[in-house]
């Protein structure tokens, strides 16, 4: 049985093969209480009429989880049965998905027992795109700009920063090395708003070390919950463009990125100097020396708040273990090894040593990259 197609030149129209396709491995993997043939007749009257069709609440679910096995980036699909989905595709209006974005990052939270979660709101439908999320994650520090030209905070968000103050955002006043950003939403085509999140919805570690009391001196810290929120999840043929999620975080993504990048904090000067090291020369390696002592404060400082965080050692193994349940179930596992190595003693991690499956970037349910947005 196959399904007609509606003009698919409408953006928002949904390909009647990819809804089928995706209903067929919803019901090959999970008890779906409706026969296939019988869903597929149904979704196949709904799309004729409107272009478009509705997922069960169970269908959506599955989707988001299987988009999570499928994404060819992360290195902690082992746990992608347990993501806890919040169906909020009612919500389309800025103030009310603020609102749920909140609700998300509290229920993932947990007091630093952070759960894998995701939040599904409005999907693009023919004629109708749903509501955006423009900040890349829920929780990101502004960057601001001093009066020598330099910058103050997180330097990859200068320009979300300038885009939140032109909408009407009131930085802290003085401004901080760590000031969370606004939200920044729109209904579909509409003018974006602003929305601060509150206080206690932002879960921070202060970042201390287990062997330098100095370090905490630096006054560092980093949120908990690591939120995507601009990337697009496709199920079915089916685009729904807010759908924020998290699972939580590697140590290395901010002792070995966010806080060291060169276009971010680029701390690791100042940790070499409070560390004594021989900066004279790269062959000193104060850079390698500085940077593990970094890793070392973030896991330890977690570890004493009590906050979920994986380490690259242990989460590399896990991963091999995912790749041989997928292939147990005769499943392919793709990954992108450059993503799945971790950016510290990555020879020293398993995963550096396997070939994995090229990634399908046609493979669906996904979580897709975002489209380039004009400036608002």
């Amino acid at each position: 049985m196959t399904l007609s197609a509606p003009n698919a030149a409408i953006p928002g129209t949904v390909d009647p093969e990819q809804a089928q396709e995706f209903l067929t491995r919803f019901h090959i993997e999970t008890d779906a209480p409706t026969p296939l043939a019988r869903r597929i007749w149904q979704i196949r009257d709904e799309i004729d009429a409107t272009g478009t069709y509705t997922h069960t609440t169970e269908e959506l679910a599955f989707g988001a989880r299987l988009a999570w096995r499928n994404a060819a980036r992360c290195i902690g699909r082992l746990y992608w049965r347990s993501l806890h989905v919040r169906d909020r595709r009612e919500e389309a209006t800025p103030a009310g998905i603020a609102t749920e974005c909140v609700q998300h990052l509290r229920e993932a939270t947990r007091s630093g027992r952070i759960r894998s979660t995701i939040t599904v709101f409005a999907p693009d439908r023919p004629g109708a795109p749903g509501p955006r999320i423009h900040n890349d994650q829920l929780i990101r520090y502004a960057a601001h700009r001093t009066a020598s030209g330099g910058l103050r905070g997180d330097g990859k968000y200068a320009a979300l920063t300038e885009r939140a103050i032109a909408l009407g955002w009131q930085p802290p006043d003085p401004p901080g090395r760590f000031d969370v950003l606004p939200l920044i939403i729109s209904a579909g085509e509409g003018e974006p708003e602003i929305f601060e999140l509150p206080r206690d919805a932002v879960l921070e570690v202060p970042l201390s070390h287990p062997e330098y009391e100095w370090f905490a001196e630096l006054r560092l810290r980093w949120h908990a919950v690591p939120a995507i929120s601009n990337m697009p999840l496709e199920v079915g043929g089916i685009t729904y463009p807010a759908a924020p999620f998290n699972g939580w975080y590697l140590g290395t993504e901010i002792g070995a990125r966010n806080l060291v990048d060169a276009d971010r904090y680029d701390l690791l000067p100042v940790l070499a100097e409070r560390l004594g090291l021989d900066t004279s020369s790269e062959r000193t390696l104060w850079r390698d020396r500085a940077l593990v002592e970094m890793v070392r404060a973030v896991h330890h400082s977690f570890d004493v708040a009590g906050v979920t965080m994986a380490d690259h050692h242990s989460e590399s193994r896990r991963f091999l273990t995912h790749v041989e349940r997928e292939e147990q179930a005769g499943r392919r596992s793709p990954a992108d090894w450059s993503w799945i190595v971790p950016p510290v003693s990555g020879g020293l991690t398993p995963v550096y040593h396997r070939d994995f499956d090229e990634p399908d970037p046609a493979t669906r349910p996904a979580f897709l990259l975002p489209e380039p947005r004009p400036a608002t």
